[in-house]
Parts: structure tokens; sequence; C-alpha cells
């Protein structure tokens, strides 16, 4: 069942930053990704992945806060038809697993923007490594697995934005953090046909590795495969009436 959550999906990239002095309207949650609970000392989740370094983890949680690992968000990115398709980096899974636990109305995506400068600053604490370029087969194009999300969470009444501050991989609508003590956009109407034919041709790839460690089964996924479901979603966006 929806509620009428909103959600901060909160990631490092440098215009994060635009959080801290951020007026936190009453009933929102915000889900800090790896460092990000840097920002804030009010973060409710954090969630990162089981081999990032225990030195940077939150070290004095509070009772209302806690963590999630994989043994959380990867069920939840297989509900969704898994990580493969969904893309393997921490800020799809992360928001698959709050479409799944929380289910919110609205879920803003801050500082997940996945554009990384050759030179300068990469994160908000300064330079780290950027996942989404490395060799992947799930990341064949961000804009298309940004677009599948955009499109379940739609399918679940909750409207996928971002934040506006610079340029994004990201598809979903932008919309300033003042502005969200007002009406929010609603959801996309998702075009069902254009919907399910993406949903179909996953099924068939059978591209699902249910432990979540899609990396130990990368040699068999076919790129041409993982680009025509990339473009099966996007065209689904469209088809919806949102231009990528």
């Amino acid at each position: 069942m929806r509620t009428d959550q909103i959600v901060i999906l909160l990631g490092s990239a440098p215009n994060a930053v635009q959080i801290r002095d951020w007026q936190r309207p009453a009933g929102c949650v915000i889900v800090a990704i790896n460092n990000a609970w840097r920002l804030r000392d009010d973060w409710d989740v954090h969630i990162a992945p089981d081999d990032f370094p225990a030195d940077r983890l939150p070290p004095h949680p509070g009772a209302d806060q806690r963590r999630i690992g994989s043994g959380d968000y990867v069920p939840a990115n297989n509900d969704y038809g898994g990580v493969v398709y969904a893309g393997g980096t921490m800020a799809f899974s992360a928001g698959y697993w709050v479409l799944s636990a929380l289910r919110p109305s609205a879920m803003i995506i801050v500082g997940c923007d996945m554009i990384y400068p050759a030179t300068g600053q990469t994160h908000f604490y300064g330079t780290g490594t950027p996942d989404p370029l490395r060799v992947d087969p799930t990341l064949r194009s961000l804009e298309a697995k940004s677009a599948r999300l955009m499109l379940h969470a739609a399918q679940q009444g909750c409207a996928c934005l971002r934040a506006p501050d610079g340029n994004s991989r990201l598809v979903c609508p932008a919309i300033a953090l003042s502005a969200l003590s007002a009406a929010l956009p609603a959801p996309i109407n998702v075009d069902a046909p254009a919907f399910e034919d993406a949903k179909r041709r996953e099924a068939e790839a059978g591209y699902v590795v249910r432990s979540g460690r899609y990396w130990t089964e990368a040699a068999s996924f076919k790129a041409e495969v993982v680009d025509a479901i990339d473009q099966a979603w996007l065209h689904a966006l469209r088809a919806s009436g949102a231009a990528p």
C-alpha cells in the first residue's frame, strides 16, 4: 500500500551539499547512500553494499536510525525484476528498496546524477571512485535504468523526481527542495503495453541472479540483449508522455 511519505534518496555528488541547510518537512524520510550520511545528522536510513569500508559507516546511529545492507536491497531488486536490469549502482538499488519497503508517494533523488568530470571534485567530500563508469554489463544506459526506476515508481503511485542543480544522467523531472512543502507533481501515466513489453523482454532474457552477485555470471550476458531492453524502457517512457 502506498503511503504519503516523501523520501529523499541522498547521494554524494557535489550538489548534495544543498541538503545541509534544508528545512525538512514533517513526515519526510532521508535515505543516505554510502558516505551521504555525513551531510546531515538526522538521516533515517543508511544503505550501503556489504564491502563498504567499516571506518566510513555511521559510528553511532540513533535509536530511530537503521542501516540497510544487501540482505534487504537485493531481495527488493529481485522483486522488481533483478539487479541486472535495475542497474548495478547503489542509487538504483536503493531506489528499488525504497519502493519496496517504504512505498512512498514521492521519491526525490539528490546528489545521484552520475556525472563525473575528468578533473576536479567528483563528490561532496572531494574525489571518489565513479562506479557507473566501470566496465559493467548492467550499465549500458544510465538513462534507461533511470527510466525503468521512474516507470516502476509510477506504477505504484510514486512520483520519481530529482534535485535540479547541475547536469544529470537521470531522466526524471527536476524539482527544487524548497518546493517539497507544496503540492508535488503526480506520477506519470504509464503506458501499460510499452511497460509490459519491456518487462517481457527482461523475462525472456532471463538475466536474473538471485544472490545479487551478477558479476559472477556477467560473461553470459549479451550486450545487444541488454541494449534492446534498455531501448524498450526508453520507449516505454516516451510512450508514457515523458521524454528522456
